[in-house]
């Protein structure tokens, strides 16, 4: 209600006045892109303006990102984008000159929590035997992620702080998850953590052990990973997970925060229409909402996290 009335307030300085440009950091038909298509049309009625949405892909939403930045900061271009792990990744392999701060987070509507997964094909019965198979029996067990990802990380820290060399696991790291889900649902590994969004395909494949998150998903039946790890005396810090939202420059903001409040305002009115869950849930889109500063939070908590185990992922 707060976003609400500052908007009408807002409106004022008659604002917007012409179409807004949605930026999708990544390409045509992915999950970012099929997120932000469906919801234009419902922000665009909230926010009495159409929306343009354009694709800006490449180099891990390093263009999309810095295409919006280079932008005017009037509060008329958006980026839509996987902004974790994705853009945490472009600060810290260097390829950026931005920061989490230059961002204004309008809200963070799909968490894709990753799955822990063991192949129906494996010889291992349960998550804690296959563990203390790595820890024992080095280059025994196979696991695969998707490289530089929320698994991929999660991976290397079950290993790092629970007193495990890494070079105890076989762990592949592929560049795409077709091909990770792939290895597992064929049994050439033992284990994959992974995007639960996309796995569907394999269900049949893999037997679930846990989500990564502090609450069970019910749609896979998994229980939360610290409640998995406590079972066998170990434990890893969570992490939320690939994270697709809306944002715009942190400079829009400090310049016009009314126009932030009534963009924000326009996607919290969207998301409350159930016409607008009924197409998310339908198309298995992610629309929750919660606003600005729940965003930014999760944002420095996601990155901290990254941060400090970073050199985990350039491991071979």
């Amino acid at each position: 209600m707060l976003f609400l009335s500052l908007a009408v307030s807002a409106q004022t300085d008659g604002y917007p006045e012409r179409p807004i440009t949605f930026a999708v950091a990544f390409g045509v038909g992915g999950s970012a892109d099929r997120m932000t298509r469906l919801m234009a049309r419902y922000i665009g009625e909230e926010i009495g303006q159409p929306i343009q949405v354009i694709n800006v892909p490449g180099a891990g939403t390093l263009l999309g990102s810095n295409y919006l930045l280079n932008r005017p900061h009037d509060g008329y271009t958006v980026l839509a984008s996987g902004f974790s792990p994705y853009l945490i990744n472009t600060i810290l392999d260097g390829s950026a000159d931005y920061s989490i701060d230059d961002f204004a987070y309008l809200n963070f509507q799909w968490y894709d929590e990753d799955l822990l997964a063991l192949s129906r094909r494996s010889r291992y019965p349960d998550f804690a035997t296959l563990m203390q198979t790595v820890r024992e029996k080095p280059k025994t067990v196979r696991g695969t992620v998707v490289r530089g990802s929320g698994g991929h990380l999660v991976a290397r820290m079950l290993l790092e702080l629970n007193g495990i060399p890494q070079h105890h696991l076989n762990l592949v790291a592929y560049n795409n998850g077709g091909k990770a889900r792939a290895a597992v649902a064929g049994g050439v590994v033992d284990f994959i953590i992974i995007s639960a969004q996309g796995t569907e395909s394999i269900r049949d494949y893999i037997a679930p052990v846990a989500v990564v998150s502090d609450r069970a998903n019910l749609e896979w039946n998994a229980p939360p990973l610290p409640e998995v790890l406590q079972t066998m005396d170990m434990s890893v810090p969570l992490i939320p997970g690939s994270i697709r939202g809306f944002a715009v420059s942190a400079e829009t903001r400090r310049r016009h925060p009314e126009r932030f409040d009534i963009l924000a305002a326009a996607i919290q009115s969207a998301l409350a229409r159930p016409e607008v869950q009924e197409q998310l849930q339908r198309a298995h889109i992610g629309g929750r909402w919660v606003g600005p500063d729940a965003s930014l939070n999760t944002m420095r908590a996601s990155y901290e996290i990254f941060r400090d185990y970073s050199h985990l992922l350039q491991l071979q």
